[in-house]
Protein backbone atom coordinates (compact mmCIF):
# COMPACT_ATOMS: atom_id res chain seq x y z
CA UNK A 1 0.00 0.00 0.00
CA UNK A 2 1.17 3.91 -0.69
CA UNK A 3 0.07 6.85 1.01
CA UNK A 4 1.14 10.17 0.20
CA UNK A 5 1.31 12.93 2.88
CA UNK A 6 0.72 16.64 1.51
CA UNK A 7 2.14 19.48 4.20
CA UNK A 8 2.80 22.55 3.94
CA UNK A 9 3.13 24.32 7.15
CA UNK A 10 4.61 24.43 10.73
CA UNK A 11 1.54 22.50 12.48
CA UNK A 12 1.61 20.08 9.32
CA UNK A 13 5.46 19.64 9.63
CA UNK A 14 4.44 18.69 13.77
CA UNK A 15 1.57 16.47 12.64
CA UNK A 16 3.06 14.54 10.12
CA UNK A 17 5.94 13.32 12.55
CA UNK A 18 4.50 10.54 14.26
CA UNK A 19 2.34 9.64 11.25
CA UNK A 20 5.19 9.11 8.93
CA UNK A 21 6.75 6.57 11.53
CA UNK A 22 3.49 4.75 12.10
CA UNK A 23 2.66 4.25 8.29
CA UNK A 24 6.14 3.30 7.59
CA UNK A 25 5.71 0.00 9.58
CA UNK A 26 2.17 -0.28 7.12
CA UNK A 27 3.03 1.12 3.96
CA UNK A 28 4.99 2.82 1.26
CA UNK A 29 4.72 6.65 2.82
CA UNK A 30 5.31 9.08 0.60
CA UNK A 31 5.79 13.37 2.03
CA UNK A 32 4.79 15.85 -0.26
CA UNK A 33 6.19 19.55 1.02
CA UNK A 34 4.34 22.04 -0.72
CA UNK A 35 6.18 24.89 0.03
CA UNK A 36 3.57 26.99 2.02
CA UNK A 37 6.03 27.90 4.51
CA UNK A 38 9.60 28.27 2.88
CA UNK A 39 11.54 29.47 5.38
CA UNK A 40 13.94 27.60 6.83
CA UNK A 41 12.63 28.69 10.47
CA UNK A 42 9.14 27.59 9.57
CA UNK A 43 10.18 24.18 7.90
CA UNK A 44 13.58 22.87 7.47
CA UNK A 45 13.84 23.30 11.55
CA UNK A 46 11.08 21.03 12.31
CA UNK A 47 12.17 17.98 9.78
CA UNK A 48 15.19 18.07 11.81
CA UNK A 49 14.17 18.68 15.58
CA UNK A 50 11.43 15.99 14.65
CA UNK A 51 13.15 13.35 12.83
CA UNK A 52 10.90 13.84 9.60
CA UNK A 53 12.57 11.99 6.92
CA UNK A 54 12.93 14.91 4.24
CA UNK A 55 10.37 15.36 1.56
CA UNK A 56 10.00 12.91 -1.51
CA UNK A 57 9.02 15.65 -3.40
CA UNK A 58 8.97 19.48 -3.04
CA UNK A 59 6.90 22.05 -4.84
CA UNK A 60 7.69 25.64 -4.23
CA UNK A 61 4.66 27.65 -3.90
CA UNK A 62 5.13 30.45 -2.24
CA UNK A 63 3.63 33.36 -1.35
CA UNK A 64 0.69 34.76 -2.98
CA UNK A 65 -3.18 35.09 -2.14
CA UNK A 66 -5.14 32.54 -1.07
CA UNK A 67 -6.13 32.31 -4.73
CA UNK A 68 -2.69 32.36 -6.37
CA UNK A 69 -1.29 29.38 -3.58
CA UNK A 70 -4.36 26.95 -3.94
CA UNK A 71 -3.96 27.13 -7.60
CA UNK A 72 -0.19 27.00 -7.98
CA UNK A 73 -0.35 23.77 -5.82
CA UNK A 74 -3.01 22.14 -8.00
CA UNK A 75 -1.14 22.47 -10.86
CA UNK A 76 2.00 21.41 -9.04
CA UNK A 77 0.51 18.62 -7.10
CA UNK A 78 -1.82 16.87 -9.94
CA UNK A 79 1.45 15.83 -11.43
CA UNK A 80 2.96 14.33 -8.59
CA UNK A 81 0.22 12.39 -7.33
CA UNK A 82 -0.39 10.83 -11.16
CA UNK A 83 3.18 9.82 -11.37
CA UNK A 84 2.98 8.25 -7.67
CA UNK A 85 -0.49 6.59 -7.88
CA UNK A 86 -1.46 6.16 -4.37
CA UNK A 87 -3.83 4.04 -2.40
CA UNK A 88 -4.76 7.07 -0.07
CA UNK A 89 -3.79 10.55 0.49
CA UNK A 90 -3.86 12.21 3.17
CA UNK A 91 -4.09 15.67 4.45
CA UNK A 92 -3.54 18.02 7.50
CA UNK A 93 -5.43 20.50 9.26
CA UNK A 94 -7.34 23.58 7.15
CA UNK A 95 -4.42 25.29 5.09
CA UNK A 96 -4.64 25.96 1.25
CA UNK A 97 -1.89 22.99 1.10
CA UNK A 98 -5.10 21.02 3.15
CA UNK A 99 -7.33 22.31 0.36
CA UNK A 100 -5.27 21.68 -2.66
CA UNK A 101 -4.19 18.01 -1.82
CA UNK A 102 -7.72 17.37 -1.37
CA UNK A 103 -9.25 18.77 -4.26
CA UNK A 104 -6.49 17.31 -6.44
CA UNK A 105 -6.65 13.83 -5.04
CA UNK A 106 -10.21 13.89 -5.62
CA UNK A 107 -10.81 15.09 -8.75
CA UNK A 108 -8.22 12.14 -10.06
CA UNK A 109 -9.90 9.58 -8.22
CA UNK A 110 -8.09 8.84 -5.18
CA UNK A 111 -9.21 8.51 -1.49
CA UNK A 112 -8.48 11.33 0.40
CA UNK A 113 -8.08 10.86 4.57
CA UNK A 114 -8.47 14.34 6.38
CA UNK A 115 -6.07 14.60 9.74
CA UNK A 116 -7.88 16.89 12.45
CA UNK A 117 -11.37 16.55 10.64
CA UNK A 118 -14.48 17.81 11.76
CA UNK A 119 -12.95 21.48 13.66
CA UNK A 120 -15.52 24.01 13.48
CA UNK A 121 -15.12 27.68 14.05
CA UNK A 122 -18.50 28.59 12.11
CA UNK A 123 -17.15 31.50 10.91
CA UNK A 124 -16.74 31.15 6.83
CA UNK A 125 -14.32 34.60 6.62
CA UNK A 126 -12.04 32.52 8.14
CA UNK A 127 -10.38 31.02 4.76
CA UNK A 128 -9.17 28.05 6.41
CA UNK A 129 -13.13 27.19 7.56
CA UNK A 130 -13.67 27.44 4.26
CA UNK A 131 -10.73 24.31 3.67
CA UNK A 132 -11.58 22.33 6.42
CA UNK A 133 -15.56 22.28 5.57
CA UNK A 134 -14.41 21.32 1.36
CA UNK A 135 -11.78 18.55 2.94
CA UNK A 136 -13.87 17.29 4.97
CA UNK A 137 -17.11 16.54 2.01
CA UNK A 138 -14.31 15.36 -0.17
CA UNK A 139 -12.92 12.92 1.94
CA UNK A 140 -12.98 9.27 2.82
CA UNK A 141 -11.69 8.83 6.08
CA UNK A 142 -12.08 11.70 8.73
CA UNK A 143 -9.94 11.40 11.49
CA UNK A 144 -11.19 13.36 14.43
CA UNK A 145 -9.00 14.23 17.23
CA UNK A 146 -12.20 14.90 19.67
CA UNK A 147 -16.11 13.65 20.42
CA UNK A 148 -17.37 17.92 19.84
CA UNK A 149 -15.72 17.19 16.00
CA UNK A 150 -17.61 13.93 15.56
CA UNK A 151 -20.88 15.69 16.51
CA UNK A 152 -20.23 18.63 14.17
CA UNK A 153 -19.82 15.84 11.26
CA UNK A 154 -23.03 14.60 12.31
CA UNK A 155 -24.45 18.03 12.11
CA UNK A 156 -23.79 18.51 8.56
CA UNK A 157 -24.95 14.69 7.47
CA UNK A 158 -21.64 13.11 7.33
CA UNK A 159 -21.46 9.97 9.39
CA UNK A 160 -19.70 7.49 7.40
CA UNK A 161 -15.59 7.47 7.12
CA UNK A 162 -15.71 9.41 10.54
CA UNK A 163 -13.29 7.70 13.06
CA UNK A 164 -12.11 9.30 16.93
CA UNK A 165 -9.15 8.96 17.10
CA UNK A 166 -7.45 11.47 19.43
CA UNK A 167 -5.14 14.09 18.34
CA UNK A 168 -1.67 13.41 16.83
CA UNK A 169 -0.63 16.58 18.90
CA UNK A 170 -0.82 14.43 22.05
CA UNK A 171 1.40 12.17 20.30
CA UNK A 172 4.03 14.64 19.95
CA UNK A 173 3.79 16.43 22.70
CA UNK A 174 4.08 13.57 25.13
CA UNK A 175 7.55 12.38 22.82
CA UNK A 176 8.88 15.43 22.44
CA UNK A 177 8.02 18.09 25.27
CA UNK A 178 9.71 16.79 27.48
CA UNK A 179 12.83 16.54 25.84
CA UNK A 180 12.14 20.55 24.89
CA UNK A 181 12.45 20.56 28.51
CA UNK A 182 15.60 19.30 28.63
CA UNK A 183 17.78 20.11 25.48
CA UNK A 184 15.91 23.59 25.11
CA UNK A 185 17.74 26.93 26.35
CA UNK A 186 15.16 29.37 24.79
CA UNK A 187 14.06 30.47 28.69
CA UNK A 188 17.88 31.44 29.37
CA UNK A 189 18.22 32.97 25.54
CA UNK A 190 15.54 35.17 26.66
CA UNK A 191 16.05 35.90 30.39
CA UNK A 192 12.82 34.84 31.60
CA UNK A 193 11.85 33.12 34.62
CA UNK A 194 9.21 29.97 34.52
CA UNK A 195 5.95 31.15 35.37
CA UNK A 196 6.85 34.72 35.37
CA UNK A 197 6.59 36.19 31.83
CA UNK A 198 3.41 35.84 29.05
CA UNK A 199 4.27 34.17 25.44
CA UNK A 200 2.51 35.89 21.87
CA UNK A 201 2.19 34.77 18.34
CA UNK A 202 -0.10 36.42 15.95
CA UNK A 203 0.23 35.93 12.16
CA UNK A 204 -3.68 35.80 10.66
CA UNK A 205 -4.37 37.75 7.77
CA UNK A 206 -7.19 39.47 10.24
CA UNK A 207 -4.56 41.05 12.27
CA UNK A 208 -1.80 42.08 9.85
CA UNK A 209 -3.48 44.29 8.08
CA UNK A 210 -2.59 48.03 7.67
CA UNK A 211 -6.05 48.86 9.36
CA UNK A 212 -5.46 46.39 12.08
CA UNK A 213 -1.58 46.87 13.04
CA UNK A 214 -2.20 49.91 15.12
CA UNK A 215 -4.16 47.62 17.57
CA UNK A 216 -1.79 44.77 17.99
CA UNK A 217 0.65 47.64 18.96
CA UNK A 218 -1.29 48.74 21.52
CA UNK A 219 -1.37 45.85 22.58
CA UNK A 220 1.86 44.38 22.89
CA UNK A 221 2.86 48.11 24.13
CA UNK A 222 0.20 47.65 26.99
CA UNK A 223 1.96 44.28 28.45
CA UNK A 224 3.95 45.13 31.70
CA UNK A 225 5.39 41.59 32.21
CA UNK A 226 7.81 40.23 30.20
CA UNK A 227 7.12 39.34 27.19
CA UNK A 228 8.31 36.96 24.54
CA UNK A 229 7.04 37.67 20.75
CA UNK A 230 8.37 35.23 18.35
CA UNK A 231 7.93 37.26 15.47
CA UNK A 232 6.18 35.54 11.62
CA UNK A 233 7.57 36.69 9.13
CA UNK A 234 4.26 38.04 7.56
CA UNK A 235 3.65 39.76 10.86
CA UNK A 236 7.29 41.71 10.88
CA UNK A 237 6.97 42.23 7.21
CA UNK A 238 3.40 44.22 7.82
CA UNK A 239 5.00 46.46 11.16
CA UNK A 240 7.84 46.99 8.88
CA UNK A 241 6.01 48.40 6.07
CA UNK A 242 4.27 50.50 8.32
CA UNK A 243 7.48 51.77 10.44
CA UNK A 244 5.94 50.40 13.99
CA UNK A 245 8.65 47.20 14.18
CA UNK A 246 10.60 49.85 16.16
CA UNK A 247 7.77 50.43 18.55
CA UNK A 248 6.93 46.80 19.15
CA UNK A 249 10.90 46.07 19.57
CA UNK A 250 11.03 48.05 22.48
CA UNK A 251 7.35 46.87 24.04
CA UNK A 252 8.84 42.90 24.10
CA UNK A 253 10.76 40.66 23.12
CA UNK A 254 11.00 40.27 19.54
CA UNK A 255 13.07 37.25 18.63
CA UNK A 256 12.50 35.20 15.50
CA UNK A 257 10.53 32.09 14.70
CA UNK A 258 11.51 28.93 16.80
CA UNK A 259 11.50 25.20 16.46
CA UNK A 260 9.39 23.53 18.03
CA UNK A 261 11.67 22.42 20.85
CA UNK A 262 12.54 26.21 21.82
CA UNK A 263 8.90 27.12 21.03
CA UNK A 264 7.33 24.16 23.88
CA UNK A 265 10.28 24.89 26.21
CA UNK A 266 8.70 28.51 26.53
CA UNK A 267 5.51 27.73 25.80
CA UNK A 268 5.32 25.35 29.09
CA UNK A 269 7.02 27.57 30.97
CA UNK A 270 4.76 30.76 30.40
CA UNK A 271 2.07 32.32 32.77
CA UNK A 272 0.16 33.20 29.97
CA UNK A 273 -0.33 32.81 25.90
CA UNK A 274 -1.41 34.96 23.47
CA UNK A 275 -2.14 33.78 20.34
CA UNK A 276 -4.64 33.81 17.19
CA UNK A 277 -3.23 30.45 16.01
CA UNK A 278 -5.44 27.59 16.03
CA UNK A 279 -2.92 25.12 16.74
CA UNK A 280 -1.13 27.18 19.36
CA UNK A 281 -4.60 27.43 21.60
CA UNK A 282 -4.71 23.45 21.68
CA UNK A 283 -0.93 23.02 22.49
CA UNK A 284 -1.43 26.10 25.42
CA UNK A 285 -4.01 23.49 26.20
CA UNK A 286 -1.58 20.52 26.54
CA UNK A 287 0.88 22.03 28.31
CA UNK A 288 -1.77 23.13 31.25
CA UNK A 289 -1.32 27.14 30.11
CA UNK A 290 -3.89 29.43 30.09
CA UNK A 291 -4.76 31.24 26.66
CA UNK A 292 -5.90 34.51 25.51
CA UNK A 293 -7.41 33.70 21.49
CA UNK A 294 -6.82 37.52 19.73
CA UNK A 295 -10.11 36.18 17.82
CA UNK A 296 -14.09 35.87 17.74
CA UNK A 297 -13.98 32.63 17.23
CA UNK A 298 -12.21 28.94 18.04
CA UNK A 299 -11.87 25.79 16.63
CA UNK A 300 -11.19 24.20 20.18
CA UNK A 301 -14.61 25.07 22.34
CA UNK A 302 -13.39 22.48 24.66
CA UNK A 303 -10.78 24.42 26.20
CA UNK A 304 -12.79 27.52 26.55
CA UNK A 305 -15.80 25.98 27.86
CA UNK A 306 -13.15 24.38 30.60
CA UNK A 307 -11.92 28.28 31.21
CA UNK A 308 -8.74 27.23 30.05
CA UNK A 309 -9.00 29.37 26.90
CA UNK A 310 -10.80 33.15 26.31
CA UNK A 311 -12.05 34.66 23.24
CA UNK A 312 -11.22 38.74 22.97
CA UNK A 313 -10.32 41.12 20.71
CA UNK A 314 -7.25 43.23 19.83
CA UNK A 315 -7.79 46.19 22.80
CA UNK A 316 -5.37 46.94 24.94
CA UNK A 317 -8.03 47.06 28.17
CA UNK A 318 -9.54 43.97 27.20
CA UNK A 319 -6.02 42.42 26.92
CA UNK A 320 -5.28 43.84 30.36
CA UNK A 321 -8.04 43.04 32.09
CA UNK A 322 -8.06 39.49 30.82
CA UNK A 323 -4.15 39.45 32.29
CA UNK A 324 -4.65 40.24 35.69
CA UNK A 325 -8.07 37.84 36.14
CA UNK A 326 -6.10 34.46 34.46
CA UNK A 327 -6.11 31.73 36.70
CA UNK A 328 -4.82 28.30 36.15
CA UNK A 329 -8.75 26.02 35.93
CA UNK A 330 -8.68 22.81 38.12
CA UNK A 331 -10.04 20.62 35.76
CA UNK A 332 -7.59 19.63 32.86
CA UNK A 333 -9.15 16.29 31.21
CA UNK A 334 -7.75 14.57 28.65
CA UNK A 335 -9.77 16.49 25.70
CA UNK A 336 -7.59 15.20 22.62
CA UNK A 337 -6.65 11.55 23.17
CA UNK A 338 -4.34 9.24 25.14
CA UNK A 339 -1.31 9.57 22.64
CA UNK A 340 -2.05 7.04 20.34
CA UNK A 341 -3.42 8.68 17.67
CA UNK A 342 -1.52 8.44 15.08
CA UNK A 343 -1.46 4.30 15.46
CA UNK A 344 -5.21 3.87 15.13
CA UNK A 345 -4.82 6.58 12.11
CA UNK A 346 -2.09 4.00 10.62
CA UNK A 347 -4.39 0.90 11.49
CA UNK A 348 -7.45 2.69 9.78
CA UNK A 349 -5.49 3.93 6.68
CA UNK A 350 -3.75 0.50 6.17
CA UNK A 351 -7.21 -1.53 6.47
CA UNK A 352 -9.09 1.22 4.31
CA UNK A 353 -11.06 -0.79 1.26
CA UNK A 354 -13.14 1.23 -1.46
Amino acid sequence: MKVVSIVGNRPQFIKAAPLQRALSERADHVLVHTGQHYDDQLSAVFFEELGLEPPDHRIDTGSGSHAQQTGSMLVELEPVLAAERPHMVLVYGDTNSTLAGALVAAKIGYPVAHVESGLRSFDRAMPEEVNRVVTDVLSALRFCPSRVAVDNLAAEGITDGVHLVGDVMVDVAEQFGPLAQQRSAALERAGVEPGRYALMTVHRQSNTEPAALPALVEVLESIEEPLVFPIHPRTEAALSRRGLLERVERAALVVPPLGYLDFTALLASARVCLTDSGGVQKEAYLHSVPCLTLRDTSEWVETIELGWNQLLPMDATAVGAALADVTRPQQHPPLYGDGHAAERIADLVAAYAP
